[in-house]
């Protein structure tokens, strides 16, 4: 069994059986392909199929050189999903990593925005150009609606539900969720839509797609990480933020209000409430604060 022929028939597998993203894909792919670049750096010719533990241990010896834990720690987890593929297509009966322990990280907290570090972003966009109230409406988005910047740039006119409120958004291995909407959200993306998109001249296969660029194509990833840099970089702001921060801000800001952290999962679409409780950790002083204030023991005069 040749690796280049693994790695294909993995992709299909995480393509069409667990219904993966193309970057999640990749992401699994580059694993793959650091370990056959050690192989043949090393000249050790082996193939998928019968590659021992420790040639495998010997790359992880290696790569922990180069990256840190947490790379490390990824890097590890991608290579046994590999390899369970292949016991699972009966080429292997092991996996040469099940005895290989990833290292001991701690949880990285997500950065946040305040609440008036978002407004000044959005008030420091240029609303006189069509572009601006694009902006505007995707700024409002991502941080209304708590959204991944995949999920924002895939975001559908038909999946748009003002009447009920909601939205439809298609998150990881394509799972569906519905989000709730604000007014002030709906209200700045039927601007966009009714005084900007309206006028936009959409090319085929985009006539859907709710946020679009001045050819009339589906925005990139790596546009809106260029807007939100922008913008941060206009208002001085020191801090090192990307779209993923508005969704940390989202739901960062709903716990400091009292909402419930079940509630907040499944508005973000996290699959365990383990990975929802990690917002419980970014604020501890509100959390004090919290306690000072409601607990019957706290010293209130």
């Amino acid at each position: 069994m040749k690796w280049q022929q693994a790695i294909q028939d993995y992709q299909y597998y995480l393509k069409i059986e667990r219904g993966l993203a193309e970057n999640s894909i990749a992401n699994y792919s580059l694993d793959i392909e650091k370990l056959i670049l050690f192989l043949e750096t090393n000249k050790i010719t082996v193939t998928p199929d019968v590659i021992e533990k420790e040639t495998v241990q010997q790359f992880i010896y290696e790569i922990a050189k180069e990256v840190n834990p947490r790379s490390q720690a990824r890097i590890i987890s991608g290579l046994k999903s590999f390899f369970n593929y292949l016991i699972f297509e009966d080429y292997r009966k092991d996996n040469p990593l099940d005895l290989i322990e990833s290292p001991k990280i701690g949880r990285k907290l997500p950065d946040t925005l305040s609440e008036e570090e978002i407004n000044q972003l959005i008030s420091a966009i240029d609303l006189s150009t069509p572009e601006g109230e694009r902006n505007r409406a995707i700024l409002e988005t991502l941080y209304g609606c708590g959204l991944r910047v995949s999920e924002l740039v895939n975001l559908k006119i038909s999946d748009l539900y003002f009447d009920e409120d909601f939205i439809k958004v298609t998150g990881k291995g394509n799972k569906q969720r519905f989000v709730p909407i604000s007014e002030i959200n709906k209200k700045y993306i039927h601007i966009y839509t009714n005084e900007i998109r309206s006028h936009v001249t959409i090319q085929k296969g985009y006539d859907d797609i709710l946020f679009l660029n001045r050819r009339g194509r589906q925005l990139t990833r790596a546009m809106i990480f260029t807007i939100i840099k922008k913008l941060a970089e206009h208002i001085g702001l020191r801090k090192t933020i990307s779209p993923h921060t508005f969704r940390h801000s989202f739901a960062t800001h709903l716990l400091q209000n009292g909402a419930d952290l079940r509630a907040i999962q499944q508005m973000l679409g996290h699959e365990s409430i383990t990975t929802t409780e990690v917002y419980m950790h970014v604020d501890r002083l509100h959390l004090a604060t919290v306690l000072n204030d409601f607990h019957p023991r706290s010293n209130r005069n």
